[in-house]
């Protein structure tokens, strides 16, 4: 009786560890793939919504009526409120290309990075700024686009501007682009934005 009970307490065989370390290495292999998506989702965040608050700067400052400095005679008249877009910006940081990989610190000193512009132009006009460090360089264009993206992305015109994020968190060759954009109606006036934002190389 007691090597039949001897017998009973066997271990596992090798193909039942052998299977075990299997299944242990595919979920191990699963969960590093989420958390590398989940981290480079954080990322992207960053240029999604920044790119959505370049785009309501846009529309704030085409809604708010410019009107001309004048000194009126008596019984005369001021000329007319208009409405119209912020002219371009200083890509931010400034240069060919976007971050590699790394994060940049804006300078807040004024007449560098997101300091720069106008009542009617630049990130002043747009009212944006960023204080912390990103990933992405940020651009405001009106009246054209950048170049890179090969996708088909609306084309805002000369009425419109575009508003959006080029990235590379991968450091390689090929960079991310986040991009929204905006056109003046000839007919009514009105602004325009584009139902979303453009995404092409998300992750990159």
């Amino acid at each position: 009786m007691r090597a039949l009970k001897r017998y009973d307490r066997r271990g596992f065989t090798l193909v039942e560890l052998m299977i075990v370390v299997a299944i242990i290495g595919v979920l191990a292999a699963l969960a590093i793939f989420g958390v590398r998506r989940y981290l480079a989702s954080a990322k992207t965040s960053e240029a999604k919504n920044s790119v959505g608050a370049i785009t309501r700067g846009a529309a704030a400052a085409f809604e708010r009526e410019t009107a001309a400095s004048e000194i009126l005679t008596a019984g005369g008249s001021s000329g007319t409120a208009s409405h119209s877009l912020c002219t371009s910006a200083t890509p931010v940081p400034n240069g060919a290309n976007p971050p590699g990989g790394v994060k940049y610190q804006p300078n807040s000193t004024e007449g560098q990075d997101f300091e720069t512009g106008s009542a009617t132009g630049g990130w002043k006009c747009l009212r944006f700024s960023m204080t912390q460090p990103i990933y992405y360089q940020y651009h405001y264009l009106q009246g054209t686009q950048i170049t890179g993206p090969t996708g088909t992305r609306p084309n805002p015109g000369a009425t419109g501007f575009e508003a959006g994020a080029v990235g590379n968190l991968d450091n390689d060759l090929l960079n991310s682009y986040f991009i929204r954009g905006g056109a003046v109606d000839a007919t009514t006036g009105q602004l325009t934005l584009a139902t979303q934002i453009y995404i092409e190389n998300e992750y990159e």
